[in-house]
């Protein structure tokens, strides 16, 4: 639900589209990431790495089309959308983790 407060494109109707939009994209990060990082992976050694986002975008932007309620427009507002949920994960991870 904060996605769209910073990417303002995103839109969400409900909590009931956000809570299966995210459990959508949780497993689809879980399941198909994995393997479309192995597939792609020279072209992420090319890139430096810089193609997983746009591997994370598409990911975002199909999750929006499998839930009604949930509307990405268009592949740059998924990709501001995938990084910003990006760096939100990551900075919820810091502040979760272990202190080791």
């Amino acid at each position: 639900m904060l996605i769209p407060e910073v990417v303002t494109s995103i839109r969400v109707d409900s909590y009931t589209a956000a809570l299966i939009s995210a459990l959508l994209l949780g497993f689809v990060n879980a399941i198909l990431r994995p393997i479309l990082i192995i597939i792609t992976l020279p072209i992420t050694i090319l890139t430096l790495g810089l193609f997983t986002l746009i591997i994370n975008a598409l990911m975002f932007w199909s999750v929006s089309g499998l839930v009604r309620g949930f509307v990405v427009p268009d592949f740059l507002t998924a990709f501001w959308g995938a990084l910003t949920y990006s760096l939100l994960t990551w900075m919820v991870s810091l502040a979760l983790g272990d202190k080791d």
